[in-house]
């Protein structure tokens, strides 16, 4: 597809229906406008570099420049130094880089801005941790030690005042106060939690559980070892569940049953009536309509010439992983990982526009201005901007080593990067 060397590939009725129509949407994906009174803002883009602990900060739109970077892992030696002085935390540290982490550690996922600018709030895997950094100086403002072993994908909510943070081997979603790092609440979930995606009046979270991505049970008949899958709405103030939502009957119910029922990255219709999911092993993805509780169509994306088939080859789990909305909601980006390309297609007609190169795409995600989709690139360590308007590429940008989640953030106006070196 392209001519850099990519790596090698080793990822409840009454309440219900109320909470079924307060659907989550893409707003959910960026932080909140900074209060009154607060010192000028400017936006740009987050780009977290997994496996080299730093995060490029990006312009938001425009040509999508390097404005600076952050270390996310400041505190590394005290961090290692607890690991190795435990050896349960030693084994589940060497677990994570030898199963998700491809051989390497994973130091970043997931990253949101405080609503006055002044911090970046990172989910740390490998650490199995989320802290508060501060932009001017580079040093943790906190720490909050997830329940288990692993952080994993994280949302904030719309008021940018909490931080929703999965615990991938915990089974369990913690709410934190954004400035204090303190626990406001939590709930369980399925096997490991992912995705976390707040209503836009900030009443409910929906999570998205996808089970056990790093074994070798793959095939469609061992599907049940992959542990429980679903989707759980918990309310947002009383921590309580509201629904559950397993995939796998509406799968089922269209003749899909060798489909996995993982849901992985999602997006929602900006009148929060649909839900667009993948899910594992697949190329391509779903349409749920949440008043009907059905799948309503499926969009199967091309599949590159000489990817295998082989589901045990699919890095996580996931030959696509990385779907996001136009603002309007007339166009879909999708990653497609395992498949080199990224797409942006229709949503009236599901009709897939250019197959952009691009290697080992992890994350797709809208541009300030709202007129691009900015995919992460792990496999050729840049960004790549695609314009909504035609599906082709416009610019990559070079990160650091192995961009994973992008999110569009606020830092103080004339920033350049943290005091630390």
């Amino acid at each position: 597809m392209i001519p850099t060397p990519r790596r090698r590939r080793t990822r409840h009725l009454g309440a219900v229906a109320a909470a079924l129509t307060l659907t989550a949407s893409a707003a959910a994906t960026a932080s909140a406008a900074p209060a009154a009174g607060t010192a000028e803002l400017r936006e740009v883009m987050f780009v977290g570099n997994n496996w080299e602990g730093t995060a490029d900060v990006i312009k938001a739109s425009g040509d999508f420049a390097k404005i600076g970077r952050v270390n996310v892992i400041p505190d590394k030696a005290q961090r290692m130094a607890e690991i190795n002085a435990d050896p349960i935390k030693w084994i589940a540290f060497m677990t994570i880089r030898n199963s998700v982490g491809e051989g390497h550690d994973q130091f970043v996922d997931d990253m949101y801005s405080t609503p006055d600018g002044s911090s970046m709030v990172v989910s740390r895997p490998s650490f199995a941790d989320v802290v508060s950094i501060n932009l001017t100086t580079g040093a943790v403002n906190w720490r909050f030690p997830v329940s288990g072993y692993r952080a994993d994908h994280m949302a904030v909510s719309p008021d940018g005042k909490r931080v929703a943070v999965s615990a991938s081997t915990g089974n369990t979603v913690h709410v934190l106060d954004i400035v204090t790092g303190k626990q406001v609440g939590s709930f369980k979930t399925g096997d490991k939690p992912h995705e976390n995606i707040f209503t836009r009046d900030g009443k409910y979270i929906w999570n998205m559980a996808i089970g056990d991505v790093n074994t070798q049970t793959d095939a469609p008949w061992l599907d049940w070892t992959k542990g429980d899958r679903k989707i759980t709405i918990a309310d947002a103030n009383t921590f309580q569940q509201v629904k559950v939502i397993d995939m796998r009957d509406r799968l089922n119910a269209i003749g899909l049953n060798d489909y996995s029922d993982a849901v992985r990255p999602a997006a929602f219709s900006p009148d929060e009536t649909k839900l667009y999911f993948q899910v594992s092993f697949f190329n391509g993805f779903f349409e749920y309509d949440i008043a009907t509780d059905k799948i309503t169509r499926t969009k199967t994306l091309p599949k590159s010439p000489g990817v295998s088939d082989d589901r045990t080859t699919f890095v996580n789990d996931s030959r696509h992983h990385g779907l996001t909305m136009k603002p309007d909601g007339t166009k879909l980006c999708i990653a497609g990982t395992m498949d080199d390309y990224a797409t942006v297609v229709d949503r009236a007609t599901l009709q897939e526009g250019p197959l952009v190169p691009v290697s080992k795409p992890y994350w797709s995600t809208v541009s300030g201005d709202g007129k691009s989709c900015v995919v992460s690139e792990s496999g050729a360590d840049q960004v790549t901007v695609i314009d909504f308007a035609t599906g082709k590429k416009t610019v990559s940008v070079p990160v650091g080593d192995h961009p994973q989640r992008v999110r569009v953030a606020q830092v103080p106006a004339g920033w350049t990067g943290t005091s630390a070196r």
